[in-house]
C-alpha cells in the first residue's frame, strides 16, 4: 500500500485485503460527532455509547446502493432506555439518546436487556426492511456480531469505539470503528482456504485498541496498514460524512397537519403556540394554531 496521507476525519473508507478476500470499513469521526454531542448535554458514558452508535450506523448504512436512509434503534431496561443514530444517504449523521440520570449515575450497564433494530428505507413509497436482534452481550458490536450471525448470515467483527479528547479549542469527541467481512464465494477461494483467511484476519483484527480508532494523528490507512500489512491492504475512496438533521420546518408544519384542529388545541403551550423540539438537533419550532387550515 502507498504512503499513507495526513490523518483525515468524517469519512468511511472502504478497504480490501487482497491475500484474504475479505473486505472491510473503517470509519472515524472527530468534527462531525463533536457536533452532534453538543446539541445535548449527555453524561460522558452516553456520549461515548451514541458515538459508538454514531459509528455503528455509518458503517452499516454506508452499504445502501440507493438513495435511502439506515436507522439503527435500541431500546432496553438500562440506563440509556432509548436511543437512535440515523444515515442518511449519502453521508448525513445524526443522533439522540434518552436516559435516567440517576441509573447512568450508578455506573450500571448502559444497555441492559432489550432489543436493536435495523431499519432500511427506501423511501416514502417503498416498503421499510427491519431486522432486529436482542441487546446480547456488553457492547452495541456484540449485538450487531448476532445480527449478521442470524440474519445476514455474513461472518462480521467490528470494533467500535468513542471518547473525549484535548484539543487546541478546548475538548472535543472522536469516535471510530472498523467492520471486517467474509463474503461467501468472494473470489472463488476454497472453504478450508477462506476459512483460515478469515480466522487470521479475525485474530489481527482483535489487536486494534481503542485509543488506534480515536487517534487524530493516525490516518485509517495507516491504521489499516499497522494491522493487515502482510495481507496486501487496498483502499477505495473515502465517503465523507457531516453531522446533518434534515427535520425543516415545512415538514414539522405537514406532520402537524395530520392533527385535528382539537389535538393540536391540546398541543398549546403557555403563550398559545405549538412548540415542537427535535429530538436529534434539539431545533425547537413555533407554530401558531390560526396558521393551519
Amino acid at each position: 500500500m502507498a504512503t499513507a496521507p495526513a490523518a483525515a476525519d468524517d469519512l468511511i473508507l472502504p478497504f480490501r485485503l487482497e491475500n484474504a478476500q475479505l473486505r472491510g470499513k473503517i470509519i472515524r469521526l472527530g468534527g462531525a460527532i463533536t457536533e452532534i454531542i453538543a446539541r445535548h448535554d449527555y453524561p460522558g458514558p452516553v456520549s461515548a455509547l451514541l458515538g459508538e452508535a454514531a459509528c455503528l450506523a455509518g458503517l452499516m448504512g454506508a452499504s445502501l446502493k440507493f438513495d435511502g436512509r439506515f436507522i439503527l434503534q435500541s431500546q432496553s431496561d438500562g440506563p440509556v432506555s432509548l436511543m437512535v443514530a440515523d444515515f442518511a444517504t449519502p453521508g448525513d449523521l445524526r443522533a439522540y439518546a434518552r436516559f435516567d440520570p440517576a441509573e447512568v449515575a450508578s455506573g450500571a450497564d448502559m444497555l441492559g436487556k432489550g432489543h436493536l433494530a435495523f431499519t432500511i428505507d427506501q423511501g416514502t413509497h417503498m416498503e421499510r426492511y427491519q431486522g432486529i436482534v436482542a441487546l446480547e452481550g456488553q457492547t452495541l458490536a456484540d449485538a450487531a456480531h448476532g445480527y449478521f450471525e442470524r440474519s445476514e448470515q455474513i461472518p462480521t467483527r467490528i470494533h467500535l469505539a468513542a471518547g473525549p479528547i484535548k484539543t487546541g479549542e478546548g475538548e472535543g469527541w472522536r469516535a471510530g470503528g472498523i467492520m471486517l467481512q467474509h463474503l461467501p464465494g468472494e473470489g472463488g477461494t476454497p472453504v478450508a482456504a477462506a476459512a483460515e483467511d478469515w480466522n487470521r484476519a479475525g485474530l489481527l483484527l482483535k489487536t486494534v485498541e481503542a485509543h488506534e480508532l480515536l487517534d487524530p494523528t493516525l490516518a485509517p490507512e495507516q491504521l489499516l496498514y499497522r494491522l493487515f500489512h502482510e495481507e496486501q491492504v487496498r483502499v477505495f475512496d473515502p465517503q465523507p460524512l457531516r453531522a446533518h438533521c434534515g427535520c425543516s420546518e415545512a415538514g414539522v408544519s405537514s406532520m402537524l397537519e395530520q392533527f385535528s384542529a382539537d389535538e393540536r388545541a391540546g398541543m398549546l403551550d403557555g403563550n398559545g403556540l405549538i412548540t415542537v423540539n427535535c429530538q436529534f438537533c434539539s431545533r425547537k419550532y413555533h407554530f401558531s394554531p390560526d396558521g393551519f387550515k
